[in-house]
């Protein structure tokens, strides 16, 4: 039996050891293929609470053993996903669509996530604060409890593990709901390498599932934290559903982020740049750059060569062969893309590139003579798609690049740094990135999105503080004080 082997979990959910749930079982597809890799077990609401219950029972005794032990676990979990990268890095190609690169980027940030939360558990618990009485005042950190993690289908074992390490390394237990398309790599893998690594059971559930196990996730009392990640709509409902039921929540959501190329740029750098930013994972990243804001100066020569690099980029099974784009995640996901693509065209833009499909694998698309008003433009495409609008005036990119809801990241792309941060400044967003593209990740970096991209950066050392933990303000004093009544 390998490491990862699909006989461990067939059938399956995990809480704490691989157990029957009541929702049945549904195959985990090779998104290439359509070969079954296995199957999973489908939780159900009636299952969160019992899981709930279970870690919160459990996360009592985690939370009071020492900040050594708990380092040593995530420590343990980083070696364990070191040893067997190749195969996990085969279960995320297969299962998510991703080429081999992309898969070992995962794997690589997956294994620092923990590295890093096993310095987490060694921060500081607190502070001396100040006082005007005299006493001793202390703000300590202590865990939240149970910590509820839904994450997405596109990049899902980084999209979970950046939750779930951080979570335990501080004292919490969890409940990952990872999504029904990608169970392995979003969770039962995860789940694999922290049994190995001796986290006592009980203290991290899996339970892939529906909309409704996500939103019983959220109501369930004994589970005090949600992180979600996935698309603003969904992302809205999980925020309505914790504000009722007084609920911290942490939204990473969607984005249509916006590469400007000043210019000055390096054209070649930029179409290369821009190629990556927009076709890697096929689009599907919330990073993804889904507008390309090109100096009117340089428009032309730009979409020449973007579309060119498309045209030459070759799409198929990443398992099988080398190639640069894999598939979209199902046959829903395409026909979206694909109909934003149709609409935009017919509203008046010209295909440069792409547009076309065999199955689930879709050729990176190019559109040209873009309006701000058109579908592939306005919307977020999530598919390997890259719509240029031209500006004619530092001014007018920076409108341009602020007029959408949403706020991840941001790309400028200038022969003058400066010059573009200074841009940048006048551009919200979460994330900035002054002469490199727009998808980029680092497990030490805040990463999140604000306006409908999400409620702000949150991840790295204290964002992940602030996030799983409470703050408890404490004060000592040697005696009783005398009070007038």
């Amino acid at each position: 039996m390998t490491f990862f082997d699909a006989a461990l979990w067939d059938g399956k959910v995990f809480t704490g050891d691989w157990a029957t749930p009541s929702g049945g079982s549904t195959e985990i597809l090779e998104k290439a293929t359509g070969t079954a890799l296995g199957r999973a077990g489908v939780a159900d609401a009636g299952d969160v609470s019992g899981a709930a219950a279970s870690a919160a029972a459990a996360q009592r005794a985690w939370a009071a053993t020492s900040f050594e032990e708990r380092a040593a676990v995530l420590r343990r979990a980083g070696a364990l996903i070191e040893a067997n990268a190749a195969e996990l890095r085969d279960w995320v190609v297969r299962e998510t669509g991703a080429v081999p690169g992309l898969a070992d980027f995962a794997v690589g940030v997956a294994t620092q996530e923990c590295y890093e939360a096993a310095a987490l558990a060694h921060r500081p618990a607190g502070e001396i604060l100040q006082s005007n009485q005299p006493r001793l005042s202390l703000l300590k950190r202590v865990p939240v409890g149970v910590v509820g993690v839904i994450s997405p289908f596109n990049v899902p074992l980084i999209l979970s593990i950046r939750s779930v390490a951080p979570a335990l390394a501080l004292g919490n237990a969890v409940v990952l709901k990872p999504d029904l398309r990608t169970p392995v790599s979003g969770g039962f893998a995860i789940a694999r390498v922290f049994a190995e690594a001796g986290l006592p059971p009980g203290l991290l559930h899996v339970l892939p599932g529906g909309a409704d196990v996500g939103s019983a996730l959220v109501t369930e009392p004994a589970i005090r934290v949600i992180s979600f990640t996935g698309s603003t709509a969904t992302g809205r409902h999980v925020g309505e559903l914790a504000a009722r039921h007084l609920k911290r929540v942490h939204l990473e959501l969607g984005g249509n982020s916006a590469i400007v190329v000043l210019d000055d740029a390096d054209l070649d750098r930029a179409v290369s740049a821009g190629a990556w930013g927009s076709f890697l994972h096929q689009g599907q990243i919330c990073m993804t750059a889904g507008r390309h804001l090109v100096h009117e100066r340089i428009a032309d020569d730009y979409v020449a060569a973007l579309a060119e690099h498309a045209d030459h980029l070759p799409v198929g099974d990443p398992f099988t062969a080398q190639v640069a784009l894999g598939p979209l995640v199902d046959a829903g996901q395409r026909d979206k893309v694909h109909a934003l693509v149709t609409a935009t065209v017919d509203a008046g833009a010209k295909l440069a590139a792409g547009g076309t499909h065999d199955g689930l694998f879709y050729r990176p698309t190019v559109l040209d003579e873009v309006r701000t008003d058109m579908p592939a433009y306005a919307q977020e495409v999530f598919g390997p798609v890259a719509p240029v609008v031209r500006f004619g005036s530092v001014d007018e990119a920076a409108a341009l690049a602020a007029d959408s809801a949403y706020a991840l990241s941001l790309s400028i792309l200038t022969g003058d740094a400066m010059r573009g941060l200074a841009l940048a400044e006048r551009i919200p967003s979460g994330i900035v990135h002054i002469n490199d593209q727009t998808v980029n990740d680092e497990a030490v970096a805040p990463f999140g999105g604000i306006l409908d991209s999400g409620t702000g950066a949150r991840f790295g050392g204290a964002g992940n503080l602030d996030a799983f933990t409470e703050q408890r303000w404490i004060t000592l004093r040697g005696e009783i004080p005398a009070y007038p009544f």
